[in-house]
């Protein structure tokens, strides 16, 4: 059987398989996050000093923070970033240049305090599918572990 070239081109774009989205979520959705934050540990929404939806949560019993940027009117926001700081504990510079030379996600610093925080930031501008913001919480999940172990108990 011999096709024409229109026939086979409709031919091939039908049967190509379908791709199907997933649930999107978005910065602007505080509750949606809160509810997959749960999913990791306790988790609590609130609001920071100027106004802006935050998430308080632990992840294996560290304490984190969920800050929403980009908000409009206090609503609307456009990404997220996941925080934790731990005080009373000495870490060197050299320590913190180590791991940020070696990791591509959660920059760690230490506050004007002297104490060190690790951070990560997640675009959800256009939404993302629920399952990559699961997966992002899980790098952190990592993230947070990996820090402890090589940096805080070293």
């Amino acid at each position: 059987m011999k096709f024409t070239r229109p026939l086979l081109l409709m031919l091939l774009v039908s049967t190509a398989p379908v791709m199907q989205a997933g649930e999107k979520v978005y910065a602007s959705d505080p509750e949606k996050i809160l509810e997959i934050a749960k999913g990791f540990g306790s988790a609590d929404l609130g609001k920071d000093d100027a106004g802006d939806p935050n998430i308080i949560g632990r992840i294996d019993g560290t304490r984190y923070g969920v800050y929403f940027y980009g908000c409009k009117d206090h609503r609307n926001c456009t990404d997220i970033q996941l925080s934790a700081g731990w005080s009373g504990v000495k870490v060197s510079l050299s320590q913190l240049n180590e791991w940020n030379r070696g990791r591509r996600f959660g920059k760690a610093f230490l506050d004007d305090e002297g104490d060190p925080h690790l951070e990560m930031e997640i675009n959800l501008d256009y939404g993302v599918d629920r399952d990559n913001l699961e997966d992002s919480l899980q790098w952190w999940r990592a993230g947070v572990r990996e820090f402890i172990r090589t940096v805080l108990e070293r």
